[in-house]
C-alpha cells in the first residue's frame, strides 16, 4: 500500500501532445498481458483507458509490484508519457498514440474474484447477477458513458430553462394521498397515528400553486413515484423535468419544450433538431394507430369505406360502428410467406382483433389472396398500391383496430429492418380527448389528469354525460421515435370550471374537496391562466444513450418486480419499528388443504 498522490490526468486524457510529461494516473486494471520481458497493463477510470508499458527500462522494484496486479486491482501509476512506434499505435483507443512508462506503481487495493467480467463489449452474466452487483456493473464503460450523457442532459436542461427565465423550486416529497391513476406509495406517520403521507406521482398540484403564488415560471428535476406494473421503459421511481408557465398558451409551452429538446440534443449528441411537426390526436390515430407514432418510417394506415362489401365479418364490424383500415407493405407480396401472414394474424389478436385479411397486389389491378375474393373497390381507396405490394386489412371497434394495426406496423418495420438507425423523429400530438371511458370501472376518467382544461368550445358538453367522449382537451404530448417522452396541458385556473370537470368525472363536491380542497381554495384567489409539461428524463436518457432498457440509464434501478437486488429492498422491519408507526404486518393465512388460494 502507498499513500495516495494527487493525480494529474484521467486515464482517457493523454494524447501525443503530452509526450515527455510526467503524469500520475489512478484507476482499475482493465487488462493484463505479461509476455515475460514485456508487460502491458491497461489502466481504466471513468475518463477512459491508458496503456502502461513495462520493459527493460523499468526498475525491478516497479516490476515486482506490477506482477502482483490482477483484473480490477486499484493502482496508482507515476511515469513518463512516450509516443508509441508506428506499428504499435492502437486506433481503437483514444489514447492509442501514447503509452506510459512507469517510474512508480502503488497497489492501492485488491479485489475478490469477480462475479462477471468488467471489460469487453458485453458481458455474459445475466441481468440479475449484474443488478445484484450493481456497483461492479456500473464500472463498465458502456454504462459509464450513459451516465456521462445523463449528466450532460441535466446541465443542458438547467442552462436552457434558466435562459428562458425559469426558477428551480423544490416541492414536497411527503404529501397527502390523492389517488388518481396509478397507486400511491404510502408512508405511515409516527406523530399522527393512523394517518399517512403519499409519495408524489407528480408535483402537479404544487406547481399549479406556485403559479397562483406568482412565481411565473417554475421548473424542477424531480423524483416521482407510482406503484404500477413495470416494463422496459418504466420504473416505480422515476425522474422528470417538470415545468409550469403563467399566462401560457398551448403554443408557448410547446415552443419552450421544443427549445429544450434542441438544446439538449445539440449539447449532448451534437445533433441538430429541426422544426418539430404537429399532429392532432385523431390524425395520429388515423395514420399510425397510436397517439405516440414512430415517424421514422412509412407504412401509414388508410381508413376505407367498405360498407358495400358482402363479406359478413366486415359487414358486422361496420354495422356495429366499427372501422376498416388498410396498411400497405411495399414489395411485401414476394417475400411474405403464409406462415408469416399467420403470425401477423396471431399478433393482432393480442389487441382483441378477430384477425386480418390480406391480399397481394397484381399487375392487372386486382389482388390475390382473401382480399381478392372480397374486394369491393378497396384497392382504389388506398393510395400508392403497386404491383408486388402486400395489403393488410383489419376491421372492428376503432380502439382495437388502431391498437392492433398500429403495433403491427412497428413490428413489421423492425422485422423488415426499415427503421433508419441513429435518427430521431420528434412530433407534437395535440387535441387529445379530455375523457375516456373505463370499461372495467364503468365510468368516465380523465385521459391525462382532472386538472387539464377542456377546449373552450366544448365546455358546454360537460353536463351531457353521453357526449363526454366528444370533449377535447388543451393537452399535448411530445413523442420521439414512437415513445412518449413528455406530456402536459393548459390547466384549469377557474375554480368553478374545475368543479364542473370533477362533477363530470363523478366526484361529489365533498369527494372533490376531500381530495383536492387546497387546490380549489387556491384557485379562488386570482389564479392566473397557466400551463406546463413534464418531460420524462429517464426516457430522454434512453434515447440519447441508444438503449431500450431504462435500467441502463438509472444508477440503482429496480427490477420488473420493483425489487432492488443489490440492496435487497423492499425488506422486512422489526415489530418495534412497526409499533412506533401504529401499523402491523398482515400475513395471509395459508389456504387449507384441498382448497384454492386467491
Amino acid at each position: 500500500m502507498s499513500s495516495i498522490a494527487l493525480r494529474t490526468h484521467h486515464c482517457g486524457d493523454l494524447r501525443a501532445e503530452h509526450v515527455g510529461q510526467t503524469v500520475i494516473l489512478q484507476g482499475w486494471v482493465h487488462s493484463v498481458r505479461d509476455r515475460g520481458g514485456v508487460m502491458f497493463l491497461v489502466l481504466r477510470d471513468r475518463g477512459g483507458t491508458t496503456q502502461i508499458t513495462l520493459d527493460e527500462r523499468i526498475d525491478a522494484e516497479v516490476w515486482a509490484v506490477a506482477r502482483q496486479a490482477r483484473l480490477e486491482y486499484v493502482l496508482e501509476v507515476e511515469g513518463t508519457v512516450h509516443a508509441r512506434g508506428p506499428g504499435a499505435i492502437n486506433a481503437k483507443m483514444a489514447t492509442g498514440e501514447i503509452e506510459v512508462l512507469p517510474s512508480r506503481i502503488a497497489l492501492l487495493n485488491r479485489t475478490k474474484p469477480l462475479p462477471f467480467a468488467i471489460g469487453g463489449a458485453a458481458t455474459e452474466a445475466t441481468e440479475e447477477v449484474r443488478l445484484k452487483h450493481r456497483y461492479l456493473d456500473l464500472r463498465r464503460p458502456q454504462l459509464q458513458r450513459n451516465f456521462v450523457l445523463r449528466h450532460k442532459l441535466y446541465q443542458a436542461t438547467r442552462r436552457c430553462l434558466d435562459g428562458h427565465g425559469f426558477l428551480e423550486v423544490e416541492t414536497p416529497i411527503l404529501n397527502r394521498s390523492t389517488p388518481e391513476g396509478a397507486r400511491d406509495y404510502l408512508v405511515p406517520s409516527r406523530v399522527h397515528p393512523g394517518h399517512w403521507y403519499a409519495l408524489p406521482q407528480s408535483p402537479q398540484i404544487f406547481k399549479q400553486l406556485l403559479m397562483v403564488s406568482g412565481f411565473d415560471r417554475y421548473f424542477q428535476v424531480c423524483k416521482c413515484f407510482r406503484d404500477e406494473d413495470l416494463r422496459a421503459d418504466r420504473q416505480p421511481e422515476f425522474t422528470q423535468i417538470d415545468m409550469e408557465i403563467s399566462f401560457a398558451t398551448n403554443e408557448l409551452v410547446r415552443e419552450v419544450g421544443s427549445s429544450l429538446i434542441r438544446d439538449v440534443w445539440r449539447e449532448v449528441l451534437g445533433h441538430e433538431v429541426g422544426e418539430i411537426p404537429v399532429l392532432t390526436y385523431h390524425e395520429a390515430m388515423d395514420r399510425f394507430g397510436r397517439d405516440a407514432p414512430d415517424m421514422r418510417f412509412g407504412l401509414e394506415h388508410t381508413t376505407v369505406d367498405w360498407s358495400a362489401s358482402d363479406f359478413v365479418p366486415i359487414q358486422r364490424a361496420v354495422e356495429a360502428g366499427g372501422i376498416v383500415k388498410a396498411m400497405v407493405i411495399p414489395g411485401g407480396a414476394g417475400d411474405t410467406s403464409r406462415k408469416k401472414l399467420d403470425g401477423y394474424t396471431k399478433f393482432v389478436k393480442r389487441y382483441r382483433l378477430g384477425g386480418l385479411l390480406w391480399g397481394k397486389a397484381q399487375a392487372e389491378g386486382g389482388m390475390s389472396g382473401p382480399l381478392g375474393k372480397v374486394d369491393a373497390g378497396l384497392r382504389a381507396q388506398i393510395p400508392g398500391v403497386s404491383e408486388g405490394d402486400l395489403v393488410l386489412v383489419a376491421a372492428g371497434p376503432a380502439k382495437h383496430v388502431h391498437a392492433g394495426l398500429g403495433r403491427l406496423r412497428e413490428h413489421i418495420a423492425r422485422e423488415r429492418d426499415i427503421i433508419p438507425a441513429g435518427t430521431f423523429a420528434f412530433v407534437w400530438v395535440v387535441n387529445f380527448p379530455a375523457f375516456e371511458y373505463d370499461e372495467d370501472g364503468e365510468r368516465w376518467v380523465a385521459m391525462h389528469h382532472p386538472f387539464t382544461k377542456p377546449v373552450d368550445e366544448h365546455l358546454h358538453l360537460l353536463e351531457t354525460p353521453e357526449r363526454l367522449g366528444e370533449v377535447l382537451s388543451d393537452a399535448y404530448d411530445i413523442v420521439c421515435n414512437g415513445s412518449e417522452i413528455g406530456g402536459g396541458s393548459i390547466r384549469i385556473h377557474d375554480d368553478k370550471e374545475q368543479s364542473r370537470v370533477f362533477s363530470a368525472l363523478g366526484l361529489t363536491e365533498a369527494e372533490a374537496r376531500n381530495k383536492f380542497g387546497f387546490l380549489l381554495d387556491a384557485l379562488q384567489y386570482g389564479a392566473p391562466p397557466h400551463g406546463g409539461i413534464a418531460m420524462g428524463l429517464d426516457r430522454w436518457a434512453m434515447l440519447l444513450a441508444g438503449t431500450e432498457n431504462i435500467r441502463d440509464v438509472i444508477a440503482f434501478p429496480k427490477t420488473t418486480s420493483a425489487s432492488d437486488l443489490m440492496a435487497e429492498a423492499p425488506n422486512t422491519v422489526d415489530s418495534q419499528q412497526l409499533a412506533e408507526l401504529f401499523v402491523a404486518n398482515v400475513v395471509p393465512e395459508p389456504a387449507e388443504e384441498g382448497t384454492d388460494s386467491a
